[in-house]
């Protein structure tokens, strides 16, 4: 971390924020010396999108294993309460209006009970001073890479709905129910003034719950209007609806906004013209609906052929399949 300044500033800067907001806090001398038996330390390690390069993710390896043993090993996985994928994209282009949402952090909106958050521990240094000796920490949130995260953070939101759906509108809370896939919401209305009012709603239902939706864009400009601009994407901030076209993704689709349609963004230049550049291509298409099905398994027919004329993975293909 010393070697590479913008990383060890990143990560400091990451930590930081993590004791601001309370998401981590110091483990007490006296808290240190009177344990239960019931802790754990975990490794962790930062980590950069690859489509976000500037913006650092710190890690906690709840796999790591110390004498054959790991927390994920030995927390409970709970029941799959996230709805299903392609039923929530199905339901987002019914509509004429679309609305994307983003929960801010939502694992991080999820206290675990002080008598647990000793198996959460972790070393850092006092104010990210690396000269000094390392100080013991607890995360007080549930964290990404627990095995039991998804399933209580799942529950806690649709605690919420449940619990304060009855003060608002019935869609408010069916689309919390139901149009939620772990943090993105993405959800359809008739008409601009049911999205504003639903946005507003959604909005209002999440804080009873201590959750954040943010990052609202969508198809119609009168409503991304009515959104508060820290509300919005980044994207949406800037978009002229009547000259621009803008990208975002919608649950790893490609949703273009302005024509309200998903896309694929397939370069094969990008790749040999070989049976590995070829699976390379089929394999990159995320397509969970099957839009672009009659067009991947061109490439899946040209690659089964490949495989039963025992072409070399990086030979190059004959003319006729390139023209394919």
């Amino acid at each position: 971390m010393t070697k590479n300044q913008k990383f060890k500033d990143d990560y400091v800067s990451f930590m930081n924020n993590l004791f601001s907001k309370r998401f981590a806090e110091k483990v007490t001398i006296t808290e240190l010396n009177q344990g239960d038996g019931r802790v754990w330390y975990i490794p962790h390690h930062g980590i950069y999108h690859n489509k976000k390069p500037n913006k650092i993710r710190v890690v906690f390896d709840c796999s790591a294993s110390y004498m054959g043993v790991s927390l994920n090993a030995l927390l409970l996985q709970g029941p799959d309460l996230a709805n299903n994928l392609i039923g929530v994209l199905l339901r987002f282009r019914s509509e004429k209006v679309a609305l994307q949402g983003d929960i801010e952090s939502m694992f991080y909106q999820v206290k675990v009970p002080l008598k647990d958050r000793n198996l959460l521990r972790f070393l850092w240094w006092p104010n990210g001073d690396m000269n000094s000796e390392p100080e013991v920490y607890r995360m007080t949130v549930h964290i990404f890479g627990a095995t039991s995260s998804p399933s209580v953070c799942n529950f806690a939101l649709r605690q919420t709905a449940q619990n304060y759906g009855n003060q608002f509108e019935p869609q408010v809370a069916e689309t919390i129910l139901n149009n939620i896939y772990v943090d993105d919401c993405l959800v359809s209305t008739e008409s601009d003034e049911k999205a504003i009012s639903l946005v507003d709603g959604v909005r209002s239902l999440c804080t009873k719950g201590g959750f954040n939706m943010t990052k609202w864009t969508s198809t119609s400009s009168t409503v991304v209007k009515s959104i508060p601009d820290k509300s919005r994407t980044k994207n949406t901030n800037q978009l002229d609806f009547e000259n621009e076209s803008s990208i975002e993704r919608a649950l790893r689709v490609s949703w273009y906004i302005d024509r309200d349609v998903f896309g694929f963004q397939i370069n094969t230049n990008d790749h040999p013209h070989t049976k590995r550049g070829i699976l390379s291509v089929v394999s990159s298409v995320y397509d969970p609906l099957g839009i672009a099905s009659p067009f991947v398994l061109i490439g899946r027919s040209i690659f089964q052929n490949l495989c039963k004329q025992q072409v070399d993975w990086d030979e190059e293909i004959n003319e006729t399949d390139e023209k394919k």
